[in-house]
């Protein structure tokens, strides 16, 4: 059973939500963080990402400094009582609508919350400081649920009331929050969904629990009710979630001419030079080098009966990038990128026709049920197996802890 728990959170005065809202902390790099900030000081990238503000000396002091401000200045207002709250996100795609509340790093640890990625510890690390010297969860953990009737039918109840908040934001997806009242009802009935899985925030959900562990042995009345033994999250049924593609690109052919490794390519996949850039099926792969798009399809087949090596980026890793190419490890080899597929083929045309990638990849997404089914076996899918969109906000829910 998911057992969830309303909290106090702490949010922004209705007015400034559309300011102090902003993506995820791991979602942008330094450069784009000083545009935002520069433009927005109210932006919550203050917190989450003080070091690309400029004049930042430590990073975690200026993080505390700026986050006691935003309190000081009511930026930030403590809510008088535990709640849960609605949370939907809508777009061209669609909407997704989720609950937004506590879940317990107890059900992590025995697998109740499921992953399906490695986290790397060094990022780990630098986010369970942010945390435990914060004392603060500043962002959600995007979970899914195989959704019921019942938490469907109190969604739609409350969202028929005045939400908290509602504006769209600057890429257009629109943001609206209402608090749910009846915290009983939706925390039982979440007692009927048996498992969460983590759809985004691995590496968050990871280093709350070690925030937990660091937090707990310096509370000599340690009880297991405190609130670090929580952490913040946004549930949403897995049937409304979209996963995109996790495009890749290589900076180099390992030695290889155009014309030899098209060649090598040849010998697993059969090629077709086509002008299109996004593949139409599993086991289709669409490839840019040298100004022109190839379709590649895949001649053996995948192992249907393996939800790992039937994936898209499995087949690409294990017969392209890996033998071809020579990566054999994507999480660390530097001449491998990752591009969200929410930035568009153009992106990966531009990378290479500047120069800055060789060869770019555009890949069939993996699905929803790829990740249920992954996840409840207990095992691992290939690192940037998935993108969701659009994503959770960072600053408009924030767990004291």
């Amino acid at each position: 059973m998911a057992k969830i728990k309303p909290f106090r959170a702490l949010r922004p005065a209705r007015e400034k939500a559309s300011e102090v809202s902003c993506v995820p902390y791991d979602v942008v790099q330094a450069g784009e963080v000083r545009d935002f900030i520069e433009q927005n000081p109210s932006s919550f990238l203050r917190v989450t990402r003080p070091e690309a503000e400029a004049g930042s000396n430590g990073s975690i002091e200026r993080a505390k400094a700026n986050f006691e401000q935003f309190i000081e200045d009511e930026i930030l207002i403590p809510e008088a009582e535990e709640s849960f709250y609605v949370y939907r996100l809508t777009s061209d795609g669609g909407s997704q609508t989720g609950v937004v509340g506590c879940c317990s790093l107890d059900e992590y640890d025995r697998g109740l919350i499921k992953k399906h990625e490695r986290t790397r510890p060094d990022k780990v690390e630098d986010r369970m400081h942010h945390m435990a010297e914060l004392r603060a969860q500043t962002g959600l953990i995007f979970l899914a649920y195989r959704g019921t009737d019942k938490i469907r039918a109190i969604i739609e109840n409350v969202a028929e009331g005045e939400p908290l908040y509602d504006f769209t934001c600057m890429n257009g997806v629109r943001q609206t929050v209402w608090r749910a009242p009846a915290v009983g009802e939706l925390a039982a009935a979440f007692d009927a969904v048996p498992s969460l899985y983590i759809a985004d925030g691995h590496h968050r959900i990871e280093s709350a629990a070690q925030a937990r562990e660091r937090l707990r042995k310096g509370n000599a009345e340690h009880d297991g009710s405190e609130d670090y033994n929580f952490v913040l999250a946004g549930m949403f049924p897995a049937e409304e979630l979209e996963i995109m593609a996790y495009n890749r690109v290589v900076t180099d052919l390992n030695g290889l001419g155009d014309a030899e490794f098209v060649e090598r390519i040849g010998e697993r996949f059969m090629i077709l030079e086509e002008p299109e850039s996004k593949p139409q099926t599993h086991g289709e792969i669409c490839m840019y080098l040298g100004g022109r798009w190839y379709d590649l399809r895949f001649k053996n087949g995948s192992k249907e009966d393996d939800p790992i090596e039937r994936l898209d980026v499995s087949i690409l890793q294990n017969n392209i990038l890996s033998p071809i190419l020579g990566i054999t490890d994507p999480t660390t080899d530097e001449r491998i990128g990752f591009v969200g597929g929410v930035r568009g083929t153009g992106e990966l045309e531009r990378m290479v026709d500047t120069g800055e990638a060789r060869v770019a990849f555009s890949l069939y997404p993996t699905t929803m049920e790829d990740l249920l089914t992954v996840s409840d076996m207990g095992e691992i899918m290939p690192p940037k197996s998935t993108w969701f969109e659009p994503k959770l906000k960072d600053g408009l829910f924030v767990h004291l802890i």
